[in-house]
């Protein structure tokens, strides 16, 4: 599925007349101008599937939130705009196929690991109130009570449950399920898994990150199922060699000059992986 067709940025006549026109000098920084025109990326064509490829620096995340905030999508992590950036959209451009469904969104590392945080901060609550429980358990069990009055009546119903029940099961009963503390992959996986419905746009920034090379191709398979069948599109920044693999990707190498569309098995950093192992070829027979 195609939702957004082409994206253009302001090219560099258009970046240099507004940064000369503008009367604020006092700014270090005109970010996000002046990033993609470093190495001359104009216009994106998208697929069900495009990558934008390329090291630190290459422009591939600016590219991704410049076409997120022009779209108006959903995030969960607030990010730096800085000061041009509204300018900076402004002067961007897109077609669209059909309308871009309401449930489109960009996931960021940054919105990975608060996730992520928020689940440890969860789990380390529950275990604190379990061990409370545990301490209460053992006062109500065997502490000597008598109901005096009505004000007394929820702690006659902690008593007669500490004295019916075993420990464990006392604990159950007082206590909300456990929420199952995930590896970090786990939780990433989890993440993903439950921002990306059907049908929908999504922008996919560094995904890789927090996620060991089996869970990275279970994300793969997730990515190519998700476009094939259930009618989604993904932009992804990655430089990951088996997000890189996906089956049908447009790939932009954004280290190039100017941008240019490649076979994952042309990029650099692929090239390294598939040099190392073959000199290690004889390692791996048994």
């Amino acid at each position: 599925m195609i939702y957004l067709t082409q994206f253009k940025f302001p090219d560099v006549e258009r970046e240099y007349d507004f940064l000369m026109g503008m009367r604020r000098t006092c700014y270090d920084s005109f970010y996000p101008f002046q990033v993609l025109t470093k190495n001359n990326l104009q216009v994106l064509d998208f697929e069900p599937i495009t990558i934008l490829y390329g090291g630190n620096g290459s422009g591939k995340s600016t590219a991704l939130n410049v076409i997120a905030e022009k779209l108006q999508l959903d995030r969960d992590t607030l990010f730096n705009r800085s000061n041009f950036f509204e300018d900076y959209t402004q002067m961007c451009e897109f077609e669209v196929a059909q309308e871009i469904p309401v449930n489109s969104r960009i996931v960021t590392s940054d919105d990975v690991f608060d996730f992520m945080l928020n689940l440890r901060t969860i789990n380390d609550g529950i275990n604190v109130k379990r061990e409370d429980l545990f301490q209460e358990y053992l006062d109500v069990k065997y502490a000597k009570f008598q109901m005096k009055s009505l004000a007394d009546y929820e702690q006659l119903k902690k008593v007669n449950m500490a004295r019916s029940k075993t420990q464990s099961k006392y604990i159950r009963n007082n206590l909300m399920d456990n929420v199952r503390e995930h590896s970090n992959g786990e939780s990433a996986f989890i993440y993903f898994a439950d921002k990306i419905k059907e049908s929908g746009l999504y922008l996919l920034d560094e995904p890789e990150n927090s996620l060991s090379p089996e869970r990275q191709q279970e994300l793969l398979q997730f990515i190519e199922d998700s476009a094939r069948f259930f009618g989604c599109q993904f932009v992804i920044a990655t430089h990951s060699p088996f997000l890189l693999s996906l089956k049908g990707a447009k790939i932009y190498d954004l280290d190039e000059n100017p941008v240019d569309v490649k076979k994952w098995t042309e990029l650099e950093n692929v090239r390294v992986y598939y040099e190392f192992f073959k000199k290690h070829e004889r390692e791996f027979e048994f």
